[in-house]
């Protein structure tokens, strides 16, 4: 997977939708849970050391699967990865609930069935089409009415990563900044 290392850090340093130091265990062979300041920015899940400024790792929060696990814990794992998971263990089940409604509000996919629905009502409303007034070309349109994801995602293969065409988030505080790939993103800086 192709990325910009820098972009990501400063990604990191966003402010955030949700953050905290909670229990997490990667998914690697013997590992156990470690203290992690845990950061969510845009569709990206950053983990610090409690004591560093810069991240040790990062998850794409794109196709993925976040279940409950325990009465505080929840798992995050990717579809082409199910059976590696990544857990975290949360202060309280309240905290967990928390975490998980967040973690599946930040994918691209909520995001965008959210703008065709509300694209759709704001129609019913007015029979206006909302994105003429800002310009939204035909064809950009014409991806929103079209169920891509699907339909496929124009998988292609560069160097052994999948990435996929239609995989684009906006973070908020740059709109100059998008990401063009997709999962599982392991980031270790």
């Amino acid at each position: 997977m192709r990325y910009n290392e820098k972009e990501l850090q400063a990604l990191s340093r966003q402010p955030a939708e949700k953050a905290a130091e909670i229990g997490m265990r990667v998914p690697k062979k013997g590992s156990v849970v470690k203290r992690r300041l845990v950061k969510l920015v845009v569709n990206f899940l950053f983990y610090f050391r409690t004591d560093e400024a810069e991240p040790i790792g990062a998850l794409l929060l794109e196709h993925c699967r976040i279940a409950k696990e325990e009465p505080s814990g929840f798992s995050i794992s990717f579809i082409e990865e199910p059976d590696r998971k990544y857990y975290f263990e949360c202060s309280s089940e309240e905290q967990c609930q928390e975490w998980i409604d967040a973690l599946r509000r930040a994918s691209y996919e909520f995001m965008r069935r959210s703008l065709i629905f509300y694209r759709n009502e704001i129609q019913k409303m007015t029979g206006k089409d909302p994105l003429e007034q800002y310009g939204i070309s035909e064809e950009a349109r014409f991806q929103l009415n079209t169920n891509q994801a699907s339909q496929g995602k124009g998988v292609m293969e560069r160097a052994g990563v999948r990435t996929h065409s239609d995989q684009r988030m906006l973070a908020p505080a740059q709109a100059h900044f998008a990401l063009d790939f997709s999962l599982p993103i392991y980031l270790n800086v």
